[in-house]
């Protein structure tokens, strides 16, 4: 699908519910015993959904992650821990993303392996034990092994042999776990994980994801009337740090300041930022990203060279983002390269655009959000 955006949000946009709150606790529920419906709140979450279901009701399941790296990092451990065997397979760059030491680590503890291009095979069962990863590669594997760990008959640690990255991310798994009735402890260098734990049912309740917000928080700070409802101001979700990056990016007087900002723990929001800081007044630079080259994109060049051709002035520097600001772009088309944080860009920066934008491939927001294309054009108070 191809759109031009000829419409920018004015109005009330109410956010969808946290997408990675939601894979969490579809994860905690069945784990649980327990089941929670899902009504299509985005292509991932639906992947983690379907695959939970699979993997709870038999073995020699095939797992179906689509695009999702959280679907498959979270439960490749999960599956193991239950001793079940299950072909996990996926779409789109999925299966290319890094996977290794995570590997290493389950195979030291029992776990069998076998990656091809198209699917990801794994057997055995998991053992309790010293489970070392580094914290700069995902710490979605870091997730993974909180998910899985108390379940094993003995007590596990993670240790971390570098800094943990987006550890905002690992503070909302240990915050859905703590709901469930399930502990993990945090040491000086990894968590301690006692086995031999249930998962609790529990009410279910997903705030809004401010990830998506960051969106919309850009487009008002270019200039648009809207309002963003559903955000709980106090999240444990590391993407609130949209907040703090905008307070220090607006000027008064309606001008967008040149800043710097490390990426290291706000991945998904670099692509908002960075159209934001197209228009600031310098040159701002978004460091220690190297992680966004191994997205459902290159982010760092598709963010470079896609918002490029619309007249930004983007320079890819090692794991950096070096970006001139400039008073508007031209317009023009781009490609959202299948990444539904790319097309979501693309239309933040069209705001301050001469002419239109148009964006091949815009339905790649499914992925995460589809209402977004109506939310981004919403009207009315």
């Amino acid at each position: 699908m191809t759109r031009t955006v000829t419409r920018f949000p004015e109005g009330i946009v109410r956010i969808p519910p946290s997408k990675s709150v939601l894979h969490r606790a579809i994860i905690c529920a069945a784990l649980a015993g327990g089941w929670i419906g899902v009504n299509s709140a985005s292509d991932d979450v639906d992947a983690t959904a379907r695959c939970v279901s699979a993997l709870m009701s038999g073995d020699n399941v095939t797992l179906d992650c689509g695009e999702s790296g959280s679907t498959l990092r979270f439960l490749i451990p999960v599956a193991l821990a239950l001793g079940k065997s299950a072909t996990f397979t996926g779409r789109g760059r999925l299966l290319e993303r890094p996977m290794e030491p995570f590997f290493g680590a389950l195979r030291a503890h029992g776990a069998e392996i076998a990656q091809t291009a198209d699917a990801i095979e794994v057997s055995g069962e998991l053992s309790a034990g010293i489970y070392e990863l580094p914290g700069d590669v995902s710490s979605q594997f870091v997730t993974g092994l909180l998910f899985a760990l108390p379940l094993l008959r003995g007590d596990s640690e993670i240790r971390l042999t570098t800094a943990l990255e987006s550890a905002g991310y690992v503070e909302l798994t240990l915050d859905e776990l703590g709901k469930s009735g399930v502990e993990a402890r945090r040491t000086g260098g990894g968590f301690e994980v006692p086995g031999g734990q249930r998962y609790l049912p529990r009410e279910m309740d997903a705030e809004g994801d401010w990830s998506q917000a960051a969106f919309f928080l850009a487009a008002r700070a270019l200039g648009r009337d809207v309002e963003v409802a559903g955000l709980d101001y106090e999240s444990k979700q590391g993407d609130r740090e949209i907040a703090e990056i905008l307070r220090r990016a607006t000027a008064d007087g309606g001008r967008i300041r040149a800043i710097d900002v490390d990426a290291s723990g706000i991945p998904d929001i670099v692509p908002p930022v960075t159209a934001l800081l197209c228009f600031a007044d310098g040159v701002s630079r978004i460091y220690n990203a190297g992680r966004l080259r191994h997205k459902e994109s290159d982010r760092l060049a598709a963010l470079a060279e896609e918002l490029g051709k619309l007249g930004a002035e983007i320079a890819v520097e090692g794991d950096a983002l070096v970006i001139r600001g400039v008073t508007e772009i031209c317009g023009g088309t781009m490609s959202a390269r299948g990444d539904h944080r790319i097309a979501m860009a693309g239309a933040v920066a069209a705001i301050r655009a001469r002419g239109a934008v148009t964006i091949e491939g815009a339905e790649c927001v499914s992925k995460s959000y589809p209402d977004f294309w109506k939310d981004f054009e919403v009207s009315g108070k």
